[in-house]
């Protein structure tokens, strides 16, 4: 009879950073200040981890730690980590619309994107993007679902919205 490892039991959870002058890194902080969300999950974080430090600090949520990785393949399952996909430092304006906060959002999407095709993570969580900043020649599509369709090679595909009470 096999051992099953903590790494079966919990998903590895994908998480883009989205527009990082917006709410979503705001949202992923307080969602895992809460360490009970380590039950559930292994979460990777596709961003910055100097832009999630600044957010942290500018939140005052001390209590949320992170892990810093190179790969999907190092993330520890009882910690927040974090991978960098980009190294320079990027001006954070928050509440801000600019199109480099969607340069960036961009690449958390692509990285996440290949690691879930490469089955390093088990699913993707999108924190939102600005649409109008994101959008441009590497990045035409209406929305993250539409890029996960043409990434996946799917012409037909649907959003779906979950909650206790609600199905969309």
């Amino acid at each position: 009879m096999s051992t099953i490892t903590e790494s079966e039991i919990k998903p590895k959870i994908g998480i883009t950073i989205g527009d990082l002058n917006g709410v979503g890194i705001e949202v992923i902080i307080k969602t895992f200040a809460d360490s009970r969300m380590l039950s559930v999950c292994t979460p990777v974080i596709y961003g910055s981890s100097k832009v999630i430090s600044y957010h942290r600090k500018s939140l005052h949520q001390q209590e949320f730690n992170f892990n810093t990785i190179r790969t999907a393949e190092e993330a520890s399952h009882k910690k927040t980590n974090v991978i960098n996909c980009w190294e320079e430092d990027v001006k954070v304006e928050l509440g801000k619309p600019s199109t480099i906060a969607g340069t960036y959002a961009f690449k958390s999407l692509e990285a996440a994107g290949k690691d879930v095709l490469d089955k390093k993570i088990d699913a993707i969580v999108t924190a939102p993007i600005d649409k109008s900043t994101i959008h441009s020649d590497a990045f035409p599509f209406k929305g993250h679902t539409e890029y996960f369709a043409k990434l996946c090679g799917n012409a037909e595909h649907v959003m779906l919205m979950v909650s206790d009470k609600l199905r969309v």
